[in-house]
């Protein structure tokens, strides 16, 4: 499994992680199946948050690590938090949250919470889950001191964070933001299609993010790709979708040449960037698993690369 070094830290992790989100539709003995499939393929990182399952993402988790042979130590494990969910509106899988909260209480009772669900005495990483308008920089940054001091958290990052938030926060903490969840894959290029047409007046042209990318590689902090095979905000997947005929007959053609399949080749075309992203892999499915992990051994050539991206309905001005 290729590795990366998390942030600029000497942090060696797989660049590819298994995100917990959907672990609530398991029981704890399918759930200890999915940690030692990726376990076996080199994957050693957990991305979770309080809200996954409404906590019960955390809670298999928790059950299904103990069940799996495996040890705390055999994986980086990292969870979110911050969004206050909606009791009205949120049940199983599906959450909705009703207001962000990043007051020092807060955060600290999440914390708390995250490692009694998961069972575990430390989080490798913590990140603050969407910006909260309401943000008090001090409150922060105390709730950091204290859960660094106490050791429950090792390492703090964010998580849909725009450049400037990430500096104003990162300029009241000691502590060095080293990861920045964002949303990026084949079908979700705007954070480097507005670079490409700089000085244009199109569409693409629109920067939405800031240079989130350019900042993130500029201040040496990871990007985590979430929902890498999806179009849209959760709108589905684009594999095998009718709706994106060039992209799946481009996909499969990578897929024929490197002998892999385009889930892998879609993991691999994130891979590719020079930012040196993370992928998060949200699937519950040993099999799928396995042919998206795939993808960390490809290479794309640059022309490949780019002829995804124009497969996927982008241009060069």
């Amino acid at each position: 499994m290729k590795q990366l070094n998390l942030g600029e830290t000497a942090i060696k992790v797989s660049a590819v992680a298994l995100g917990i989100m959907r672990m609530v539709r398991l029981n704890p003995a399918d759930a200890a199946n999915i940690l030692a499939t990726v376990h076996e393929q080199g994957v050693n990182f957990i991305d979770g948050a309080d809200i996954y399952g409404n906590g019960q993402s955390e809670t298999t988790f928790g059950t299904a690590l103990k069940q799996s042979g495996l040890s705390r130590d055999d994986f980086f494990i990292q969870s979110k938090g911050g969004i206050v969910l909606d009791p009205q509106k949120s049940s199983g899988e599906l959450v909705f949250g009703q207001r962000y909260d990043f007051s020092k209480q807060h955060l600290i009772a999440t914390v708390d919470g995250i490692l009694k669900r998961m069972q575990i005495d430390y989080l490798d990483s913590f990140l603050l889950h969407r910006p909260d308008p309401l943000m008090d920089l001090d409150e922060v940054a105390a709730a950091f001191d204290e859960l660094q001091a106490a050791g429950k958290v090792r390492h703090f990052g964010v998580s849909n964070f725009n450049p400037m938030q990430v500096a104003m926060l990162q300029a009241n903490l000691d502590q060095k933001l080293i990861i920045n969840q964002l949303q990026f894959g084949v079908m979700h290029t705007e954070p480097i299609q507005f670079g490409l047409h700089t000085n244009m007046q199109d569409t693409a042209s629109l920067n939405h993010d800031g240079e989130i990318i350019e900042y993130s590689r500029l201040h040496h902090m990871t990007i985590q790709a979430w929902s890498p095979y999806q179009y849209g905000m959760f709108a589905g997947t684009f594999i095998d979708n009718p709706k994106f005929p060039a992209l799946n007959a481009k996909l499969q053609a990578l897929a024929d040449h490197y002998g892999v399949t385009k889930n892998a080749i879609a993991t691999a075309w994130i891979l590719r960037h020079p930012a040196k992203m993370q992928v998060i892999l949200g699937s519950m499915n040993p099999q799928h698993l396995t042919e998206s992990i795939a993808g960390a051994d490809v290479t794309l050539t640059k022309q490949e690369w780019v002829d995804v991206y124009f497969a996927a309905g982008n241009d060069l001005p």
